[in-house]
C-alpha cells in the first residue's frame, strides 16, 4: 500500500490592506523594529514638505529660490510630484502648526539622531537661498531646533555655513579661535573633512540627502580653510 502523500506546506495568509495600514501606522507611531527606517517613509516626507513649507513662509513671501533649494536638498520621487506639490501648497498658505510638524519629526527618532540636524541644516539652505536669512525664518529656526533638541550653537554653525550675509570669518566655520596658528587651522580642518566627507555617508547607506549635506559642509569648510589659509599667507607673497 503506498504511503499518503506528504501535506502540502501551508503558506502564510496574505496580508490585507488595512494590516499593511496598520504596520505602517506602528511604524509611524514609534514602534521598535518599524518595516523602514524612519526618514524613509511617508510620514517623514510629509512632515518635511509641511514643515519646509511653513518655513518658506516665514518671510510673508514663497520665493522660487526656497522652492528650488528644498527640492535640491528634499528628494520627492517622480510619481509622488504631483501630490507633494499639493501638500506643498496647502502647508504653505500660513506658518501656523510647524511646531506640531517639527514635534511630529522628533517624536521619529532618538535625541540626538543625526538626521535631526540634516532637517534643520536642510531647512537652513532652503531659508537662505534667497540671499538672506530673515529674522522671522530665524525665529523659526530656532524653535524648531530646540523642538529637535539641537543647541543654539550647533544651529548658529549651520547657519554661518550658509547664510551669505552672516560676515563670519573663516575660524567660526572652522572652529578655531581668531589666534589661531596656521598649523592649528590645518588639523581643525584636516579633521572636519574626515568627519563630514560624503564617502562617509555613502558608505553608511545615508539617503541622497544626507549626502547632499555632507557636500555642501565639506564645500564650506574647503572654502573656510582656503580662507584662513590667505589670512596667514606672509604679506606680499
Amino acid at each position: 500500500m503506498a504511503a499518503a502523500p506528504a501535506p502540502a506546506p501551508e503558506l502564510p495568509r496574505p496580508r490585507s490592506f488595512w494590516q499593511r495600514i496598520a504596520d505602517r501606522m506602528a511604524a509611524f507611531l514609534g514602534a521598535k523594529r518599524p518595516a523602514t527606517p524612519p526618514e524613509k517613509s511617508v510620514a517623514f516626507t510629509i512632515a518635511v514638505i509641511a514643515l519646509g513649507a511653513k518655513l518658506a513662509k516665514a518671510d510673508g513671501r514663497v520665493d522660487r529660490s526656497e522652492v528650488a533649494a528644498f527640492r535640491r536638498v528634499f528628494t520627492i520621487p517622480r510619481a509622488e510630484e504631483k501630490n507633494a506639490a499639493r501638500v506643498f501648497d496647502l502647508a504653505r498658505q500660513n506658518t501656523a502648526g510647524y511646531d506640531a510638524w517639527a514635534h511630529r519629526i522628533a517624536r521619529m527618532f532618538a535625541p540626538g539622531d543625526p538626521v535631526l540636524e540634516d532637517v534643520v541644516e536642510g531647512l537652513v539652505i532652503m531659508a537662505t537661498a534667497d540671499g538672506s536669512l530673515h529674522q522671522s525664518e530665524k525665529d523659526m529656526l530656532d524653535d524648531i531646533a530646540r523642538i529637535f533638541g539641537i543647541t543654539a550653537a550647533r544651529l548658529n554653525a549651520i547657519i554661518i555655513r550658509h547664510d551669505p550675509e552672516s560676515g563670519c570669518p573663516p575660524c567660526e566655520v572652522l572652529g578655531v579661535p581668531p589666534d589661531a596658528s596656521l598649523e592649528e587651522g590645518r588639523k581643525r580642518w584636516r579633521m572636519l573633512i574626515r568627519e563630514n566627507h560624503p564617502d562617509r555617508a555613502i558608505a553608511a547607506g545615508l539617503p541622497k540627502e544626507a549626502i547632499r549635506l555632507a557636500e555642501a559642509r565639506t564645500r564650506a569648510i574647503n572654502d573656510a580653510w582656503h580662507s584662513f589659509r590667505l589670512s596667514h599667507a606672509p604679506r606680499g607673497s
